[in-house]
């Protein structure tokens, strides 16, 4: 076995396992701000009721002191470990630990600053939680991502990150924090509004898939054509969304009034016939171009073997051209995907419903946590939509199609 280098690793390639000398750049700048969050502001801020103006409180200050003391200690000993170049199990298992100890404080901060008995006050993350919960969770990812793991390795720690915050919450250790508040108040409708914004962002890709797809690949062949099809999608996408919304208004409302049969389905005005059809109407161009592009990538010599054991141009494009693109389809899709989950909080200026209807509600009323009640959970659901693809993406990569 080879001497451990300067890097770390052994003459073989091997990581040594041992700790190295020096700062790691990325690290440290998440050690400051893991610092800067911790010590330079505010934590928590407890408010008497959800608009009022509220009472900023730092760490030491909103916490019991037992539970500030151990905040700060795993803190203070994550961070200078994140400073170092560290090997990535332990990067790992410092930005995890300080995130999971910065959710234990949020829990325990809300139970110490909420008054007994009182079902008004609201006690939520403030800017100083909130960045160091930025930083932990950033540290942890890089040291994930260090690990380079496998597709299998992406799914179950995402499945491990929804269990464990699935039972945290049902728990009810974050009851008194202000945002559950808001959910107690609107857990009749909450569920509802999941499914909807699920069910508009799902929906829209999977139509978008169906038609950018075989228009990409009908186009992709002829130079006109397929400029053409390129350039009338980039047209869409310079819409702003909430016009391209407000627009689609009008025609759908005198579609669903004239013709037979389309009010039953749905199609009106207002309501999510608009939000379908924007969320569309946004999603072709990036499966369309991740389309051409991914097949315009397939070599031309794997083409030309595919023709020398006598395919035919369907054979061709189903057996080899579309599963070498298949990567490049799949990131087209999880790009659009993300931006809809996104964008389809707007539906609920529309009248389209799902977690837009608490953002927007919360805007009118002034209420920060009634707009983070809609917020928290798209912001969620984008982030495991991105690690399922990317898993998906990495395994499509091993695929070899045999011509």
């Amino acid at each position: 076995m080879g001497q451990p280098s300067a890097t770390g690793t052994y003459a073989g390639g091997r990581p040594s396992g041992r700790l190295v000398s020096g700062l790691d750049p990325l690290g440290a700048a998440l050690a400051a701000l893991l610092a800067v969050g911790l010590l330079a502001l505010p934590l928590m801020v407890a408010r008497p009721n959800r608009i009022a103006e509220g009472t900023p409180s730092m760490a030491w200050s909103a916490l019991p002191c037992g539970q500030a003391l151990m905040l700060l200690a795993v803190l203070g000993f994550a961070a200078p470990l994140l400073a170092l170049r560290i090997p990535p199990p332990l990067r790992l298992a410092a930005g995890a630990a300080a995130l999971l100890s910065l959710g234990l404080a949020a829990g325990w901060a809300a139970d110490h600053l909420t008054p007994p008995g009182d079902r008004y006050a609201r006690v939520s993350p403030d800017a100083g939680w909130w960045l160091a919960c930025a930083a932990a969770g950033l540290a942890a990812g890089d040291g994930l991502a260090r690990l380079r793991p496998g597709p299998g390795t992406r799914v179950a720690a995402l499945a491990a990150v929804a269990a464990l915050a699935g039972v945290t919450l049902r728990s009810g250790f974050w009851d008194n924090l202000s945002v559950m508040r808001e959910y107690a108040g609107h857990a009749d409708t909450f569920g509802r509004e999941v499914r909807t914004h699920l069910g508009l962002a799902l929906a829209s890709v999977a139509a978008a898939a169906l038609a950018g797809i075989p228009a990409a690949i009908l186009a992709r062949p002829v130079p006109p054509l397929r400029r053409a099809l390129l350039a009338v999608l980039n047209g869409v996408q310079t819409i702003p969304s909430m016009a391209l919304f407000g627009m689609l208004i009008a025609p759908l409302a005198w579609i669903g009034r004239t013709v037979p049969g389309a009010a039953e389905f749905g199609i009106a005005g207002i309501g999510p016939a608009p939000a379908f059809v924007a969320l569309f109407a946004y999603a072709l161009l990036p499966v369309a171009a991740a389309t051409v592009a991914g097949l315009d990538a397939v070599p031309e010599s794997v083409r030309d073997a595919a023709r020398g054991v006598g395919m035919t141009g369907r054979q061709r494009l189903l057996q080899v051209e579309l599963p070498l693109a298949l990567p490049g389809l799949l990131t087209g899709i999880r790009i659009v995907l993300v931006q809809n989950l996104g964008l389809a909080v707007i539906a609920g200026l529309v009248g389209g419903g799902g977690l837009g209807v608490f953002v927007f509600q919360g805007i009118s009323q002034n209420a920060g946590d009634l707009v983070l009640l809609g917020a928290l959970p798209t912001v969620a659901l984008a982030g495991g939509a991105a690690v399922l693809f990317d898993a998906a993406i990495a395994a499509s990569r091993t695929a070899e199609p045999r011509p």
